[in-house]
């Protein structure tokens, strides 16, 4: 029965909830995937350039 109850609860508490726009929705779904390729090109440069360093002195 606490299953349950939770469920009903879960379920008044999601119609509370102020879910975005279509608009609003879209820009931040740009926003995390920039962000996402800006780190991940951040890091790619990193590893490479750790991996230089680290080839000049086990070479």
């Amino acid at each position: 029965m606490k299953a349950v109850s939770f469920l009903k609860n879960v379920s008044r508490e999601m119609k509370k909830v102020s879910w975005p726009g279509k608009e609003e929705l879209y820009r931040y779904t740009v926003t995390v995937v920039v962000t996402v390729v800006l780190m991940a090109l951040f890091f790619t440069i990193v590893d490479l350039g750790i991996t230089q360093l680290l080839n000049l002195f086990f070479d």
